[in-house]
Parts: C-alpha cells; structure tokens; sequence
C-alpha cells in the first residue's frame, strides 16, 4: 500500500516564484473562499493565435519593477468578485512554486491596483497539495530576501501571543471592518 504525500503547509501569505517568467519572491494571497487564482497586471494586449501580452507590476508601491509577458490563452471565463460584480476574464497557465512544490496554475489576468498582494492563489492551485495554516503567514517562504543593494529584507511572521502568565496561544485572525450602509 502506498502512502500519499503530505500536504505541504502555508500560511495566509506566501512569496510565490513564476519560473516561466523569471520572477521570483512575489506576494501572494492564499484565499481559500475563491476557486480560481489572479494576478495584477496591466495593459493586456490580445495578438492573436490566442496568445496575450501584458505587464506585470511587482510591487503595489514599486511602480517601476514590472515584468512583460507573453503567453498562451488557455480559456476565458466569467468570474465573480468578492463584491458579487461578474467579469470576463483571460487565463493564461504557468507554472508556480511555494515552498518548493511547484504546479500548474491557470490564472487570470486582472486589476489588483487597489489590492495589497500582487497575487492571489485560489483552491484550484492549492487542491490535493497544500494545507493552509490560517494564524500563520510566510510558513514556506523564508523570512528574508535578498535586496539588490545586499541588504536582508525582513518579512514579518505571525508570532504568538503571550498570555499575562507568560504561555504562548496562537495569533487570532484578523477581522474584516464592516462599512456604514
């Protein structure tokens, strides 16, 4: 009897490497409430033979530090927004890799601007592979990267919290703000 592989576990957060577009280290969300992934990009140009061209920005401050891609179209579909709004939308495939795990991911290209992370993974991309730690963030991404300038840069971590007797307890999720209607 073989024994199934242990699910590979993340947090809420991750940094992600897209290999097939030389990126590495790039922000993700881990949603598990959506079915499908997404990414912020910009200028989506359609050239034909179901093939897209389009720019991703890497940092939601760092407006400078873009990627341009071409790649194939392997569907499009409509997709609701956490807001109930339905849009079509072009996926294109890559592959993706968070704590050495790499799969293919079909994603859809979209507008992020207002969005904190660049990315978000979806239960299609996790299924049958990883499990989600939802008091933890960066658990199989390291904590520091590489700056160009050679500096460490810092990726904060979800730390327990003390108790007034010194014992530590997990972290509670943080709780969505309610607008005024």
């Amino acid at each position: 009897m073989t024994r199934a592989k242990a699910p590979t576990v993340i947090g809420v957060a991750e940094r992600v490497d897209l290999p097939d577009w030389g990126i590495s280290r790039l922000r993700a969300k881990i949603d598990t409430g959506a079915r499908t992934s997404a990414l912020h990009v910009l200028g989506i140009e359609e050239l034909g033979d179901d093939t897209v061209r389009f720019t991703i920005v890497l940092h939601r401050d760092k407006h400078d530090e873009r990627v341009p891609v071409v790649a194939k179209v392997v569907r499009r579909a409509r997709v609701r927004s956490s807001s109930g709004r339905s849009h079509e939308r072009i996926f294109v495939a890559t592959r993706v890799v968070i704590g050495g795990v790499e799969r293919e991911v079909e994603i859809s290209l979209a507008s992020r601007r207002r969005m904190v992370f660049r990315m978000l993974l979806g239960r299609s991309a996790l299924a049958d592979a990883f499990l989600v730690d939802p008091g933890r963030r960066y658990v199989a991404s390291a904590p520091t990267a590489p700056r160009p300038d050679g500096a460490a840069q810092r990726v904060k971590r979800a730390t327990p919290k003390k108790t007034a007797r010194g014992e530590t307890r997990p972290r509670e999720p943080a709780r969505a703000r309610r607008s005024a209607p």
